[in-house]
C-alpha cells in the first residue's frame, strides 16, 4: 500500500467535500445569517454529524474493519465469501437496532432537543417547538448514515477508499441545491428546507454505496438477526470504541449546549462556522490518514510484520505534521481575512467575522492534536484494543467540561473552542505515552528530525502571513471575484513561503520527496 498515494485519493475527495462544505456554509451565512434560525438548524444538524463521526469515522469502523480484513485474508481460500457472510450477520443485528433507536429518538424528540439546545430558556414555546421539528426531520439521517458506514467499511477493506470518501460530497451538493433552489426570504423557512435536505442526502449516500458495493461483487442480504460468535465479538469491540468516540462527540454537544445556554444568540453559529474551517485540514489530513492507516496496519499486523506497522505509523505522523503545522499557523494568523472572504456578506457582518475568527484561532491551537488522534488510535484498534482509547477519551471529556465552565464566563464564545483544543491535546499525550510504553510506537530519527524543522518552517510562514494579513484584508470584503482572488493569493503565498522554508531548513530534500511518493 502506498501511503502517500492512498492519502492523496482519500484526501483529495475529502478536500473537495470540505470545499463544497465551505460553499454551502457561505450560502447559508448569506441567506440565514447568525441568529436563532441558524442556531436552531445547527443544533438539529449536530446529532447527525455526531453519528457520522461516531459510526462512519469512529467506533464501527474501528471494530469492523480489522475483523473483516482477517476474514478476507484467511488462508482457507474463501476470503471475500467469509467476509461478506460476516457483514451479512453484522447487518442483521445493526439494522433492527438502528430502526428501534430512530423510532425512540423520534418519540423522545422534545427531551433530546432540550439536551442538545441546552434547555428551553431564552426562547418562546413556539420557537422551541420549531427546534424540535427540525430535529425530527434530521433524525432519520442517523439510520441512513450508519448503514453507509457499514458498506464504506467493506469497500475501505477492499482498497476502494475513494468510494466512501466521495459520499459526503453528496451531502454538500444536496444542501447547496436546497439553498439555491428553495431558499426563502424567511430564514426559518430556509433552515427547515436545509433540515429536509440533510435526510435526503442520507438516502443518496446509501444508494451510492449500495451501487458501488454491487459493482465490486459485494451483495449483502437482509435476514433475521443472528448473533454469531463473530457478531458477538464485533459488538464487544464496538461498545468501548463507541464510548471513546462518543466522548469526543459529547465534548462538542456539551460545548454547544453551554454556549447556547450561557452566551448571546449567534454564538453557536460563530463556533460552528469556525469549526467548519477547522474541519477543512482535519478532513483532508486526519480523516484521510485514519481511513488509510487502520486497514493498512491491520494487514501488516495480521501477517506479523510489527516493524512495518511501526514504520507506517511513523510515516503517517510525518505526513500529518507536514500538512498540519502550516494549516495551524495560517488559521491562527489570518483568520479575519479568511472568514471575511468566505462568509462576510448578506446577513453576516464584520462583527460576525471577527467573532468567528477568534473562535477559529482557539480551535486551531488543537488542530495538530485532532489529527494526531487519527494517526495514533489505529495503533490500538488494529490490535483489537478499543478499551484503552476509551479510557483516555473519557478523561479528556472531563477536562473539556471543566475548561468550558472556567473559560466561557471569562472569554465568552472563544471558551468552548479553546476547551476542545486543550482537551484534545491531553488525549493525544495519553495515547502517545501508552503506545510508547507498550513498544507499539517508537518515533524514528527521521520523524524527530523533520518534526523540529517543519515546526520552524511553519513559524517562518506564520510571520510572513501575519505581516501580509492587514494588506489583504480590504480585498476580502469586495466583490466575489476579488475576495476569492485575494484569498487564493494569500494561500498561494503562504504555501510558497512554507515550501521554501522547509527546504531551506533541511526538513525535506527533493530526493526525500521522490522517495516518499514512490514508497510502497
Amino acid at each position: 500500500m502506498n501511503l502517500t498515494r492512498a492519502l492523496g485519493s482519500v484526501g483529495g475527495l475529502t478536500l473537495a467535500s470540505r470545499v463544497l462544505g465551505l460553499v454551502r456554509d457561505s450560502l447559508f451565512a448569506r441567506f440565514v445569517g447568525a441568529g436563532f434560525a441558524s442556531d436552531a438548524f445547527l443544533v438539529a444538524f449536530r446529532l447527525p454529524n455526531m453519528f457520522r463521526a461516531l459510526f462512519a469515522e469512529g467506533a464501527f469502523s474501528a471494530a469492523f474493519i480489522p475483523m473483516f480484513n482477517r476474514k478476507v485474508a484467511d488462508p482457507d481460500g474463501r476470503g471475500l465469501v467469509d467476509g461478506i457472510a460476516f457483514a451479512d450477520d453484522a447487518l442483521s443485528v445493526l439494522l433492527p437496532v438502528l430502526l428501534t433507536m430512530t423510532a425512540l429518538i423520534e418519540l423522545a424528540a422534545w427531551p433530546v432537543t432540550w439536551l442538545l439546545w441546552g434547555s428551553a430558556q431564552g426562547v418562546s414555546h413556539a420557537q422551541f417547538g420549531y427546534v424540535v421539528a427540525l430535529n425530527r426531520i434530521t433524525f432519520p439521517y442517523l439510520l441512513l448514515i450508519s448503514l453507509v458506514s457499514l458498506l464504506g467499511g467493506i469497500l475501505n477493506s477492499l482498497g476502494k477508499f475513494w468510494v466512501n470518501a466521495a459520499a459526503p460530497i453528496l451531502l454538500n451538493l444536496t444542501l447547496i441545491a436546497a439553498l439555491l433552489i428553495f431558499h426563502r426570504h424567511d430564514p426559518l423557512g430556509t433552515a427547515r428546507n436545509q433540515a429536509i435536505a440533510v435526510t435526503a442526502s442520507g438516502a443518496l449516500q446509501l444508494a451510492w454505496l449500495v451501487q458501488n458495493c454491487r459493482a465490486n461483487g459485494v451483495h449483502l442480504r437482509l435476514k433475521a438477526p443472528r448473533l454469531s460468535p463473530d457478531t458477538r465479538r464485533l459488538l464487544a469491540l464496538v461498545w468501548p470504541a463507541a464510548l471513546g468516540t462518543g466522548a469526543v462527540q459529547v465534548n462538542l454537544v456539551i460545548s454547544t449546549a453551554l454556549a447556547r445556554a450561557l452566551l448571546p444568540a449567534g454564538s453557536v453559529s460563530y463556533i460552528y462556522f469556525a469549526d467548519r474551517l477547522n474541519q477543512l485540514p482535519l478532513g483532508l489530513i486526519g480523516i484521510g490518514l485514519g481511513t488509510v492507516l487502520l486497514p493498512t496496519i491491520s494487514r501488516q499486523l495480521g501477517r506479523g510484520a510489527e516493524d512495518e506497522a511501526i514504520e507506517t505509523q511513523n510515516r503517517g505522523m510525518e505526513l500529518a505534521l507536514l500538512l498540519t503545522l502550516p494549516a495551524t499557523v495560517a488559521l491562527i494568523t489570518c483568520g479575519v481575512p479568511i472568514i471575511a472572504a468566505l462568509f462576510q456578506h448578506g446577513r453576516f457582518d464584520a462583527a460576525g467575522s471577527l467573532a468567528t475568527a477568534q473562535s477559529l484561532a482557539a480551535f486551531s491551537v488543537g488542530l495538530p492534536s485532532y489529527i494526531l488522534v487519527k494517526v495514533l488510535t489505529p495503533g490500538f484498534y488494529a490490535r483489537s484494543d478499543t478499551r484503552t482509547p476509551v479510557r483516555y477519551a473519557m478523561q479528556s471529556m472531563v477536562v473539556n467540561l471543566v475548561l468550558n465552565l472556567v473559560l466561557i464566563p471569562t472569554i465568552g464564545h472563544v471558551g468552548p473552542p479553546l476547551a476542545t483544543a486543550l482537551s484534545s491535546t491531553v488525549n493525544v499525550a495519553l495515547l502517545y505515552r501508552e503506545l510508547r510504553r507498550r513498544g507499539h510506537f517508537v518515533p524514528d530519527a527521521q520523524l524527530r528530525r523533520r518534526a523540529a524543522r517543519l515546526t520552524g518552517a511553519a513559524l517562518l510562514m506564520g510571520a510572513v502571513l501575519w505581516l501580509l494579513a492587514d494588506r489583504f484584508a480590504p480585498y476580502t470584503t469586495g466583490p466575489n471575484l476579488q475576495r476569492w482572488a485575494a484569498l487564493l493569493m494569500l494561500v498561494a503565498l503562504g504555501s510558497l513561503v512554507y515550501a521554501a522554508a522547509a527546504f531551506a531548513l533541511g526538513a525535506f530534500r527533493l530526493a526525500d520527496v521522490r522517495r516518499l511518493v514512490s514508497r510502497s
